[in-house]
């Protein structure tokens, strides 16, 4: 059998094995780990001397470590197994075999065979396991038997002590009895070879040495400290962490030493005895020793700097600062413990802060999580002791300085964009510990952030363009975070009202900042953060007014700057600004449009098919469809400034005029390029349409804060976006075929409802025809739908001749695509949404009283189909169609109320059936009847109709109660009879209490609890 194994595994691990040889291979291997004999097998080829191939003895392992591991091996044959493999490691691992030892890969698999065998019987069967090993690395030079070794305590430590693995109640127990008897039975003579081995390699071999100290490092959490604090395990491991390597190459030995003591320290223990082992075992010596070490201090600045050293005594001093905080905030822990720690800080936090202020920030960031700790619990001292407040500022100025662009950065370099997100991010986590700081001392950080600001400045004045960008970065940087000490509702803490200092202090930054003529700086960094900030502080400018002509003066030009990056953020920042300052800047609308016009002209690129589909449109993205999407942001501008209130409307029709003049022509140009196909022109065009309906929106803004709702617009600029949709409407009905064109008429149609007032409605027809064509998907009616809402909601009463015209074809391509057949879940989604829109059109044609239109001649041939379908989506109760169910028995009410006729039945103690029905409608009240009435219980009886647990279903519950109320108002005494005589006997039931509740219950909730608890008795 061993023979066909070797085949077996051959073929399918062999890349040129036939694919039907190679599945009957895994077959049978598939079979074979299920085969509790197989293992012997195994065992035997992995074990023989004639050693099979790699891969044969790899899977050899799995397969025995499944059988293993799934308990599938009795413990006569774990013994067994334990023999085989125990003289296999002796003969290969004795230092005198004449057989190689196996590849790292296969050693590892076996040490993890072997670990399994520890686990189940090194309670019983196999109490020598520990002394096996630990022989062969005893044995003189035997390198591999001590590879070995380290190997089995890594791996009995990953198995059984790993608190990263979470673990069934029974593998804790049995981990957890496995780890005290290994602490009674053999701790101490491993902890003594450890000693041992550090003694005899210790500058001879340093793998043997690396790998030692890494499984100290892992031990150490669960065996008795004094184990390895004595003196003879720190006589080896202190001379280990000062080693030093004169090559100036990286030093992994010293590297895993301090990593030790990192886990060391990490160690958990009482808190008098965290501090005792610190104080004892010297850590700030150390740390302080290792950071003046060549590699720390002397080649600081140098490709020779060790970074991963620097990593490594970063987290030592994390690990150790953290500790020592948790000290501090223990409330139990007494005086002589706690003045012990509050110098320990003290003795620690130059040693913090040197490595948080490092230049790499890989090591910045391991120490700051104990830096948050350390400023979370200053935050909850209270009043500080001067001892405390002493650590703050060169805290801050660590913090400050940390935000400062190294001198190796070259800002906005397209090689260096990785390098400069992770500043960002690291910036980020910055500003974070700059807030902790202001939540400790708010005046400190006004009065330094203030002081570095100033200075600024001061060195600007003296130095000008030749001040280093990097200062003034960081110095535009702290004025943008201000704010949030200044402002309300902008800090860590939640505040109501501003800080009356910061906020004086940061309007006279503002004004320095105008005055300084920063905005002309040559750094590109520089003018986009002078943007960023006066974008940021508009509220400055509400009232310091003086300056708006000079910074919307650098505005328009800081929008034409040469890098690309500047100019397509500054073309957004530009928007914001006009926006929040609209009533302001209306004055010089001319000078301004006259002044970016030459950004205005439109250029479509098709995308080529190399075009990174992952490629964000932030700042990042030059493509020139990011392009075209910031100068969107100038034409919505140019729309906002345009049309203040302080503007006349013939100005504002002029201006509008100005902006789209142009793109009227280009759309002619290319019109008959785009209907031969021309994917260009094609973009073209759906361009100038996106731009067209961008410039409208910017007239439709209300003015920032503005609450009420905007007026009509001037008929002179109505007119001018008139013009504007009869052109957006040629390119569509000419490039109706186009997705891409319908999606860009759809978004503008949206926007130009606002600033086109009722000179849309003579236009609607053509949009629905347009928008409604045979190539819309169902997704794109029901957004059409959303958008006539809106033109109902505006304009009612006008509407209605224009509604009653075009109702019919509206609805006629409606039916059409809710009877489209649906083939996967999007087809599904987007019929359920055009359901929904659907029946919430005629809900609004019912709500805004122009329920006439849906009955009146022109309508008339579509009103059965119309009433059909509402009645086919009220009884359509699948997954996701219970909103449009409840709109649509919304609806059938709101018609039956319409329709219906006068009430002539009174709900009551006593109900009267005063008259016959006189609905509006002739035969209305039997169709009420027959079909309504019958929808409402053909949903009750649905088995998915789940009122009781479900809550839109409740939902639908209580429209189907208030449909039963209005038909029983107007149609009276007739519907009692039909109740008596057709209703209940087909369902079976009494319906004595019913009709009690529904003619003298004026309130839905009586009829709604009978209903519920008639599904609940018969389901």
């Amino acid at each position: 059998m061993d023979a066909q194994i070797e085949n077996a595994i051959e073929i399918a691990w062999n890349p040129a094995s036939d694919q039907a040889l190679k599945s009957q291979a895994f077959e049978f291997l598939n079979q074979l780990r299920t085969d509790p004999q197989a293992w012997q097998v195994c065992t035997a080829l992995f074990t023989r001397k004639a050693r099979a191939s790699e891969v044969v003895r790899l899977v050899c392992l799995e397969i025995i470590n499944n059988a293993v591991h799934s308990q599938a091996v009795d413990v006569a044959s774990l013994g067994f197994l334990k023999q085989s493999l125990l003289d296999y490691v002796r003969r290969i691992y004795s230092g005198e075999a004449q057989e190689p030892v196996d590849p790292p890969h296969l050693q590892n698999k076996l040490t993890q065979t072997l670990t399994y065998l520890f686990v189940f019987l090194y309670k019983e069967g196999w109490e020598s396991f520990i002394d096996d090993f630990l022989a062969l690395a005893q044995k003189d030079n035997n390198i591999p038997g001590v590879v070995m070794y380290l190997r089995i305590l890594g791996s009995i430590h990953d198995e059984i002590a790993d608190v990263m693995l979470s673990r069934p109640d029974n593998e804790a127990k049995r981990n957890n009895d496995l780890k005290d008897l290994v602490r009674e039975r053999d701790m101490r003579k491993i902890a003594q070879s450890w000693k041992d081995l550090l003694a005899r390699y210790s500058n001879q071999v340093d793998a043997v040495v690396e790998s030692t100290l890494k499984i100290i490092g892992k031990w150490v959490s669960w065996i008795d400290i004094h184990l390895v604090i004595n003196g003879d395990m720190l006589n080896l491991l202190l001379p280990l962490v000062g080693r030093t390597n004169a090559a100036g190459g990286e030093d992994k030995v010293r590297d895993a030493a301090v990593g030790t003591f990192t886990e060391i320290v990490a160690k958990k223990m009482k808190a008098s005895d965290k501090i005792d082992m610190i104080s004892f075992l010297n850590l700030r010596e150390i740390v302080t020793q290792l950071l003046a070490s060549p590699p720390l201090h002397e080649w600081k600045g140098t490709p020779r700097y060790d970074t991963d050293l620097a990593e490594g005594v970063a987290k030592l001093v994390n690990t150790t600062v953290a500790d020592i905080i948790r000290v501090l905030e223990d409330s139990k822990v007494d005086n002589d413990t706690r003045a012990k720690a509050e110098q320990l800080l003290r003795d620690f936090l130059p040693s913090q802060l040197r490595l948080f202020s490092d230049e790499f920030d890989e090591v910045c960031s391991t120490v700051i999580p104990s830096l948050t700790d350390l400023l979370t619990f200053l935050r909850k001292v209270g009043p500080l002791p001067s001892t405390y407040t002493e650590m703050l500022l060169p805290i801050l100025n660590a913090i400050v300085l940390k935000m400062r662009y190294d001198e190796t950065s070259n800002w906005g370099n397209e090689d260096e964009q990785t390098d400069e997100a992770e500043f960002q991010d690291l910036r980020k986590k910055l500003q974070i510990l700059q807030k902790s700081v202001a939540s400790v001392d708010e005046n400190l950080c006004v009065e330094f952030l203030s002081n570095l600001v100033a200075n600024m400045f001061s060195t600007l004045e003296q130095q000008g363009s030749q001040m280093d960008w990097r200062d003034l970065d960081l110095a535009l940087h702290e004025i943008y975070l201000f704010g949030e000490l200044a402002l309300p509702n902008m800090g860590l803490a939640q505040k109501s009202q501003p800080n009356t200092i910061a906020a004086e202090r940061l309007a006279v930054m503002m004004s320095k900042m105008v005055e300084s003529g920063i905005a002309s700086y040559p750094h590109p960094a520089i003018v986009l953060q002078y943007m960023e900030i006066c974008t940021r502080y508009y509220s400055f400018f509400e009232d310091q007014q003086r300056y708006i002509p000079q910074v919307l003066e650098n505005f328009v030009r800081l929008v034409h700057h040469d890098h690309v990056r500047v100019r397509s953020r500054s073309w957004y920042l530009f928007l914001r600004f006009v926006k929040t300052l609209r009533a302001q800047v209306g004055n010089v609308a001319k000078t301004v449009i006259e002044s970016i016009s030459d950004l205005l002209p439109i250029k479509a690129e098709v995308p080529g098919n190399d075009a990174d589909d992952d490629m964000s449109s932030d700042e990042s993205d030059h493509s020139a469809d990011a392009l075209f999407n910031s100068q969107l942001f100038l034409y919505e501008a140019i729309g906002c400034i345009s049309s203040t209130s302080a503007t006349p409307p013939a100005d504002q029709a002029l201006y509008a005029r100005s902006a789209m003049e142009p793109l009227f022509a280009d759309m002619s140009v290319h019109m008959e390029r785009a209907k031969a196909g021309d994917a260009q022109a094609v973009l073209q065009i759906h361009h100038i349409i996106m731009a067209l309906g961008t410039l409208a929106n910017g007239f439709a803004e209300t003015t920032v804060g503005q609450q009420t709702k905007r007026p009509q617009p001037h008929e002179a600029v109505a007119n001018e976006f008139s013009r504007a949709s009869e052109a957006i409407l040629v390119a569509l009905n000419q490039l109706n075929a186009s997705d891409d064109i319908r999606t860009a008429c759809r978004s503008a149609f949206s926007r130009l409802l606002s600033v086109l007032g009722a000179a849309v409605l003579p236009q609607l027809p053509q949009w629905i025809e347009g928008l409604l064509s045979r190539s819309s998907s169902k997704d794109e009616m029901a957004m059409f739908l959303r958008l006539l809402e809106q033109v109902v909601y505006n304009f009612k009463g006008e509407i209605y001749n224009i509604l009653d015209l075009l109702l019919t074809p509206l609805l006629e391509r409606v039916f059409s695509g809710l009877s489209e057949p649906i083939s996967g879940t999007d087809d599904e989604i987007q019929l359920q949404e055009l359901r929904r829109e659907y029946v919430s059109f005629v809900q609004v044609i019912l709500i805004n009283d122009l329920g006439g239109v849906l009955v009146s001649a022109s309508n008339q041939g579509v009103f059965e189909s119309l009433v059909s379908s509402i009645i086919n989506i009220a009884k359509t109760l699948s997954h996701g169609n219970l909103v449009p169910s409840r709109i649509a028995f919304n609806v059938l009410g709101r018609m039956a109320t319409q329709w219906g006729g006068p009430d002539v039945a009174t709900i009551g103690d006593n109900p009267v059936t005063a008259a016959a029905p006189a609905p509006a409608i002739p035969g209305f009240d039997r169709f009420m009847i027959d079909q309504f009435h019958g929808l409402c219980w053909t949903v009750l009886q649905d088995p998915g109709f789940r009122p009781n647990t479900d809550a839109q279903s409740r939902q639908i519950l209580n429209e189907i109660a208030r449909i039963q109320q209005v038909i029983y108002s107007k149609t009276g005494d007739q519907f009692v009879r039909h109740l008596q005589g057709v209703t209940f006997p087909q369902l079976g039931i009494d319906g004595t209490e019913y009709l009690r509740l529904l003619t003298t219950s004026t309130e839905r909730k009586p009829v709604v609890t009978w209903l519920l608890g008639l599904l609940k008795g018969r389901r």
